[in-house]
C-alpha cells in the first residue's frame, strides 16, 4: 500500500499558498488546480460560484460521495481611499483587524495591476502616537500604506487603485527542518493539497473506488456559501476536510487528524463519525475528536441549505487559526491516510 506523498502535498501546498484567492477572487488559484487535475486526466467542471469539481466514477453510479475542501482565504477590499494616499480596508471572512496588522499584502487592481503595502495602525510610531500601543485595532484606525510615490488619494486612482479593489496577506510560508509548516491560508489550502495528492494516488494505483466520488475545490467557504451547491441527487455521503482548530479545551493537535464532532451548526452525523474513529484505529492513524464551538464548514452549509445528507467534517490540526497559522507533516500525513481508507470503505448510510 502506498500513501500519498507527504513532501509532494508540502510541496504543493507551497505553491498553493503563495497564489493570492480571498473570496471574491479566486479564479487564478482554482485555474491553476483545473490545470494540475488536467494534466492526470481528471474529468472537471466549474460550477457558476466559480468552484471546480473533479469526478471519478466507481462501481456503483447510484449512490454517490463527494469530498471538499476549499481554497478562497481571509482577504480584504478596499473600501476607502483617505486624503493621506493610504487605504482603509474591509474585512472578507471571519478574523480581527489585530492579526493583519504588519503584514505585507498585495492589492491587485481591476485592470489586472498589482501593487504591494503594508498593512499598518494609523497610530503605529510610538515617537508622535502617545496611544500606539493602546488604540483600537479596528477599520478606523488601520490603513495600508502603498509602496508606491502617493501623496493623496489622486495619486493613488492615477494606479489605477480604486475601491473595491482585493486585497491579499503574505503568506510568509515556512517548512521547518522539524517538520512545521508556517504559513498563512493554511486553512484550508492545507487539505486541498491533500485531496489533489489523494485524487493521484487513486489514479496511480488503479483503485476502483466503490461509488463514484466528486471532488469539490469550493471557493465561497470563508463567507459562508461555498460546498452547498452542485450536490449531486445522488450523493449520501458529504465529507469536509477543513482545519482544526487548536486552543484552550479543545484535544486537537498539530500531530494527528481532527475528527469533528460538533460545531456552531450542531453535531455531525454519528455514524459516519463512527466510522471515520474505527478507520483510524483498524490502520495505526493518529486521530482526535473535537468540537469548534465558533466554526462552521462547507458540509454544514450543505445541511443548512436543505440537502438530504451524511455529513462530516475532518482535517489538519491548525494552530492559530485566521491568523499566524502553523502545523506539522505528521498531521498532513495522518490526514491523507484517513481519505485514502475512507474513499475506499462502504458508506454508513444507503
Amino acid at each position: 500500500m502506498a500513501y500519498p506523498s507527504t513532501e509532494e502535498t508540502l510541496q504543493l501546498l507551497t505553491e498553493l499558498v503563495s497564489i493570492p484567492s480571498p473570496s471574491g477572487n479566486t479564479n487564478e488559484v482554482i485555474s491553476f488546480v483545473e490545470k494540475y487535475l488536467q494534466e492526470h486526466n481528471v474529468e472537471t467542471k466549474r460550477n457558476r460560484k466559480g468552484g471546480l469539481i473533479a469526478t471519478i466514477k466507481g462501481k456503483d453510479d447510484h449512490n454517490h460521495r463527494m469530498l471538499t475542501a476549499h481554497v478562497d482565504t481571509l482577504g480584504a477590499i478596499v473600501k476607502e481611499i483617505k486624503p493621506s494616499g493610504r487605504l482603509k480596508l474591509d474585512l472578507i471572512g471571519g478574523f480581527k483587524y489585530n492579526s493583519i496588522e504588519g503584514e505585507y499584502c498585495e492589492i491587485e487592481t481591476s485592470g489586472g495591476k498589482k501593487y504591494t503595502g503594508t498593512i499598518l495602525m494609523h497610530q503605529t510610531s510610538v515617537h508622535v502616537y502617545k496611544d500606539a500601543g493602546k488604540a483600537e485595532r479596528n477599520q478606523e484606525n488601520m490603513e495600508v500604506r502603498l509602496d508606491e510615490v502617493v501623496h493623496n488619494s489622486e495619486d493613488v486612482r492615477a494606479l489605477g487603485i480604486e475601491v473595491g479593489d482585493f486585497v491579499s496577506f503574505d503568506p510568509r510560508v515556512q517548512i521547518t527542518p522539524s517538520g512545521f509548516i508556517k504559513s498563512r491560508h493554511l486553512d484550508d489550502k492545507a487539505s486541498v493539497a491533500i485531496l489533489l495528492l489523494l485524487i493521484k494516488q487513486i489514479l496511480v494505483d488503479k483503485l476502483e473506488l466503490p461509488y463514484t466520488t466528486h471532488f469539490l475545490i469550493s471557493n465561497n467557504e470563508e463567507i459562508g456559501y461555498g460546498g452547498n451547491s452542485n450536490i449531486t441527487p445522488e450523493t449520501v455521503e458529504y465529507l469536509a476536510v477543513d482545519m482544526g482548530a487548536i486552543g484552550d479545551g479543545q484535544s486537537t493537535d498539530e500531530f494527528t487528524v481532527s475528527i469533528c464532532v460538533k460545531d456552531a451548526s450542531g453535531p455531525y452525523h454519528f455514524d459516519l463519525r463512527k466510522r471515520l474513529v474505527q478507520l483510524a484505529i483498524d490502520n495505526e492513524i493518529g486521530y482526535k475528536l473535537d468540537i469548534y464551538p465558533y466554526y462552521g464548514s462547507d458540509a454544514s452549509a450543505a445541511i443548512r441549505s436543505g440537502h438530504d445528507i451524511v455529513h462530516g467534517l475532518v482535517g489538519p490540526g491548525i494552530d492559530s487559526s485566521h491568523a499566524f497559522e502553523r502545523t506539522h507533516k505528521s498531521s498532513i500525513e495522518n490526514t491523507a491516510k484517513l481519505l485514502y481508507h475512507y474513499v475506499q470503505t462502504e458508506m454508513v448510510s444507503i
